[in-house]
């Protein structure tokens, strides 16, 4: 009977763990796996299978990085029968995301929810990639995330999924602030973070380097997550009615 009892609980285990939903974390530029940490910790608390990926961002361009990092991510999750898939990225992260889907099939994709994501380029880029040692700093993939029609990111057109983007409008790099547009996290200005086909938008006093951290931010990602619109009143949540133009 113990015998009998225990393989019910072990199946029941089993299926709970198959039938979980994949959350794939992807971290900014010159960032590590460990500046999501706290995104995954919550995340996994919450139920999900997280796939916290740490790619070499400073070391490829964005199409190979794209690649490489999400993936790995699908990989994780189709290894562990995670599935519907979501992604949660920070800054350069949600451009590997939009380059890679761009090239494949959605697949098991369900939703998508960026942090700070230079989405229009970054007027920063724009002033400082061509001063010496900036590309040893922030690699080939730090070079093309421009403002300019032929950078990545205007490149890459509207996105086709569900997507939230969370905006950080607060500063702790005030030189930096002084090249973008306000309101800005010191990377990105609140204006380029957002994309034509996003369903979902909020902006939050939170800044570019520390914004996959904040509390809020973390509440208003799992909310989209769970119900694909974000907790705030102040969100714009148009994910049901259609995709944001």
């Amino acid at each position: 009977m113990l015998k009998q009892l225990f393989t019910i609980i072990l199946l029941l285990y089993s299926a709970a763990s198959l039938s979980a939903e994949c959350v794939v974390l992807l971290h900014g530029l010159a960032r590590t796996a460990n500046s999501m940490s706290e995104l995954e910790q919550k995340l996994t608390a919450e139920g999900y299978y997280v796939a916290n990926i740490d790619y070499p961002s400073r070391k490829g361009e964005i199409a190979v990085l794209a690649e490489i990092a999400v993936g790995d991510g699908l990989s994780q999750c189709h290894e562990n029968a995670a599935a519907p898939i979501n992604f949660v990225t920070h800054s350069l992260g949600g451009i590997l995301v939009r380059q890679y889907y761009k090239n494949h099939p959605l697949g098991k994709l369900k939703r998508v929810v960026m942090l700070a994501p230079p989405n229009g380029g970054s007027e920063v880029v724009d002033k400082l990639k061509n001063m010496p040692g900036y590309k040893l700093l922030n690699g080939p993939a730090g070079g093309q995330l421009g403002t300019k029609s032929g950078d990545i990111p205007k490149a890459l057109g509207p996105v086709n999924f569900e997507l939230g983007v969370v905006a950080g409008t607060q500063s702790i790099n005030l030189i930096l602030s002084t090249f973008l547009p306000n309101p800005d996290d010191g990377k990105v200005s609140v204006a380029s973070t957002q994309v034509e086909g996003m369903c979902g938008f909020i902006a939050l006093p939170a800044t570019h380097s520390f914004i996959m951290s904040n509390d809020q931010v973390i509440t208003n990602v799992i909310h989209f997550l769970a119900y694909g619109e974000f907790k705030n009143n102040s969100a714009r949540n148009d994910c049901k009615a259609g995709f944001i133009k």
